[in-house]
């Protein structure tokens, strides 16, 4: 079965303890909706740092990734789909789904 990655993009830290816990806990529900489909369940990201030809920005990039996910799914429909129930959306953030190539 194909395999996709989930890069999160933006988000807001949670404020508190007690909503740091009700964050992950929406986190936790939604994984385990989509059961075994979860590959790498991944993580949150600090800061990154792009490297290219003309030396390393140290900004963060174009467009930050603030954690990764890797799924698998029948095809690039359902991929979406699982998408949609992430929590970041709730929290402003997206999430950009990318099938992972077999070479």
């Amino acid at each position: 079965m194909p395999k996709y990655v989930f890069a999160y993009h933006g988000g807001k830290k949670p404020e508190s303890p007690e909503q740091g816990e009700k964050v992950m806990a929406a986190w936790n529900d939604w994984y385990g909706g989509m059961g075994n489909a979860v590959v790498d369940g991944g993580g949150p990201c600090g800061m990154s740092q792009t490297v290219s030809n003309s030396g390393v920005a140290q900004n963060g990039g174009a467009n930050p990734v603030s954690g990764l996910t890797q799924v698998e799914a029948p095809d690039m429909d359902a991929a979406v789909a699982m998408a949609k129930g992430c929590p970041i959306l709730s929290d402003g953030g997206s999430v950009e789904v990318a099938e992972v190539l077999q070479m």
